[in-house]
């Protein structure tokens, strides 16, 4: 029988390095080929066969719900969570993780845009290693030194992670998009309310544990204007489609 899809796109952030844009739009709804980063996901989670997707929103929410609500709904189910203080990316999770009961899960950053073959990296996930909790997708970055770089072993096992440091060792980037089963959650609540950041406070207690699946298709962190404007000459049109 086949497991369910559930995703949580975090699309929280307040967008501070994409000023003036962000003063007046949400991070999340910033538009690449004349579509927002949050719809570019939601078609490709549509896609892919998705159930249903989480939003957590925060800052100029309204602006969210109004996209979220205008969203023609097909068979995913779509639902915004709203969070009065930021509870971080490992945090949110935590706090939602009923909702990907009996689910496979899939946590997104909206800020991210990439036509990665997210139906290969379901695959993957898979067919992961049985000690494994968590499949990460991985990319090669133009500029490692800002991204969290992941040292694997010859099984695709992350071994070692380094998160933007100076002078890192190689180009492999997490791209934060994590594929994971009820076991990980599992674990996860052990660690207690307190577990806020995902990268630094996750990852580093699961080296070993992690299965990877690399794409070799363009993904970029729309974290500045210089990055958003290399991801609207990327994607001219609708991403994934």
């Amino acid at each position: 029988m086949k497991k369910h899809l559930r995703a949580l796109l975090l699309a929280a952030g307040l967008g501070t390095r994409l000023r003036p844009l962000t003063l007046t739009t949400p991070k999340c709804l910033i538009e690449i080929g004349g579509t927002p980063l949050l719809g570019h996901w939601l078609q490709q989670l549509e896609t892919i066969g998705c159930d249903a997707t989480l939003v957590n929103t925060h800052y100029l929410k309204d602006q969210v719900d109004a996209f979220l609500n205008s969203w023609l709904k097909n068979a995913m189910s779509l639902e915004a969570v709203h969070e009065t203080k930021l509870l971080g990316t490992a945090g949110t999770l935590l706090a939602n993780k009923d909702f990907f009961k009996d689910s496979t899960g899939l946590l997104i950053h909206a800020d991210n845009a990439t036509n990665a073959d997210l139906t290969a990296f379901l695959s993957a996930h898979r067919n992961k290693p049985s000690h494994c909790l968590l499949t990460m997708l991985t990319f090669n970055s133009k500029k490692p030194s800002q991204c969290g770089i992941v040292e694997k072993d010859s099984e695709g096992i992350v071994q070692a992670f380094h998160e933007k440091v100076k002078e890192p060792p190689g180009n492999c980037a997490n791209g934060a998009l994590y594929l994971f089963d009820s076991p990980f959650l599992e674990w996860l609540q052990k660690l207690g309310p307190e577990i806020n950041d995902f990268s630094t406070e996750i990852l580093p207690r699961l080296i070993g544990r992690i299965n990877t699946w690399h794409t070799n298709s363009p993904f970029i962190d729309i974290g500045t204007i210089e990055a958003l404007e290399e991801a609207r000459a990327l994607f001219p049109k609708t991403i994934g489609r």
